[in-house]
């Protein structure tokens, strides 16, 4: 029995987890395991990370097998899973998490996916005790804690009453482009999943037990409120995944206080009327809106035209493939996030700034270390964890790991997160 298991160690992604696993500071206080489907690709690992068999177990998964899945989950207390697309090979892993009661997490972008593993498992994972958290790497841990570090902000500067109107983070992505796994992703999806799975994610609050406001509706052109400088972007093409995930941990909250205890919700509870988007930052607003219309025709004719997806098959990375040690080292990302409170009594907003900083390629090596961190966080921080995900279930990264996923990031030396007020009382900052 292993503290933490990795599936998919061979994959880019998955021997970058191995590798952070295996150098981490608290390296001595949890145990770890590989497995993947290849036992050659799997021993390539294991000589290219100096790693012993007899320090870190080996297992070989073929994750089309339901017994060979349940074998392995037996064998751990949390399930890291690289293996996407997870609408193809993800089910699978988290109900042999769910059945056997262990914990889980991974990297999916997959809204339609997330949707009917909740419908099928959230009520059995907790009755299991089991946490299940998607969404653990760049999709969508920044953008949820953007929004739950902004609210702790406003509710500092404002009371404890204090409620989100509006939060909209802007991404600034160094060095970045899409992933062979995601591309490989997106268009798993065009053509194997069903239409009217894919049009219902882009219903508001579809992942969300409690029906919200809507948020805005994506446009060509955004802007960020109350900057110093005019910043423009563009429609981010994973806001959708981001702020599903952002309106779930609104809703599990917002479930939490209506029906439970409300005295110990409410420091969380981002308020009725929470609103959020998020774009991508570009140079100017004419480069916002060419952007926002080169990037439509580019997805129409890859939604329309299946000769489109062969072509992109032919130029786009392959899944497994990543950037070099020098592209890993020199990506970076910065989210500016501005969230309005809804007026006080005395028609008063305030206004708060949180910033989300990483150094390092954003979609693999900081992705890496996010997960690496959610799942040292099962494994090690059991008794400190919100109280929300004590009772296991289908959850968010924010309402699963709150404030001690929060601290581990900032541990990791990697990454930046602080919030300051802009508008209400007297400039200060929260880190």
């Amino acid at each position: 029995m292993v503290d933490i298991v990795v599936l998919g160690a061979t994959g880019y992604t998955g021997r970058l987890i191995a590798q952070y696993l295996a150098t981490h500071p608290q390296r001595s206080s949890f145990t770890f395991g590989l497995a993947a489907r290849s036992q050659s690709a799997l021993e390539k690992v294991f000589r290219g990370l100096n790693l012993s068999k007899d320090d870190v177990p080996a297992f070989t998964v073929d994750v089309t097998n339901p017994s060979d899945v349940s074998a392995v989950v037996q064998q751990a207390r949390v399930v890291i899973n690289t293996i996407g697309p997870y609408w193809r090979w993800g089910t699978s892993v988290v109900r042999a998490c769910v059945h056997h009661g262990k914990h889980y997490v991974d990297l999916t972008g997959e809204v339609h996916w997330i949707k009917d593993i909740i419908f099928e498992l959230d009520y059995a994972a907790v009755k299991s005790g089991s946490i299940v958290v998607p969404c653990c790497g760049l999709d969508s841990v920044p953008s949820d804690v953007l929004a739950f570090v902004a609210n702790k902000a406003l509710k500092s500067f404002g009371g404890p009453s204090t409620t989100i109107d509006l939060s909209t983070s802007a991404w600034k992505l160094g060095g970045a482009s899409i992933s062979g796994g995601t591309f490989s992703t997106i268009l798993t999806a065009l053509e194997d999943v069903p239409k009217h799975k894919l049009l219902a994610i882009r219903e508001n609050s579809v992942l969300s037990p409690v029906k919200g406001t809507h948020s805005p509706r994506p446009r060509m052109l955004y802007t960020l409120p109350y900057s110093d400088r005019p910043v423009y972007g563009a429609w981010y093409f994973m806001a959708i995944t981001n702020s599903q995930v952002v309106q779930r941990s609104w809703g599990l909250y917002e479930l939490a206080r209506r029906h439970h205890n409300a005295t110990t919700v409410a420091p969380f509870s981002y308020g009725p009327n929470f609103k959020y988007e998020e774009f991508v930052i570009l140079p100017s607003a004419l480069y916002a809106v060419m952007y926002s219309i080169i990037f439509s025709a580019i997805a129409a004719l890859l939604v329309l035209f299946k000769p489109a997806r062969w072509f992109a098959r032919r130029i786009m990375p392959g899944p497994g493939e990543g950037p070099s040690e020098k592209q890993l080292q020199s990506g970076s990302v910065k989210i500016t996030n501005i969230t309005t409170s809804n007026p006080n009594s005395q028609g008063e907003k305030i206004v708060v700034r949180s910033i989300f900083q990483g150094r390092g390629d954003p979609g693999y090596f900081l992705s890496s270390i996010m997960i690496s961190e959610c799942a040292l966080a099962l494994a090690l921080d059991g008794a400190t964890l919100p109280q929300i995900s004590t009772g296991g279930g289908i959850l968010t990264p924010m309402t699963a790991f709150g404030e001690v996923l929060i601290e581990r990031l900032k541990r990791s030396g990697y990454i930046d997160i602080e919030s300051e007020l802009l508008v209400g009382t007297e400039p200060r900052k929260t880190r």
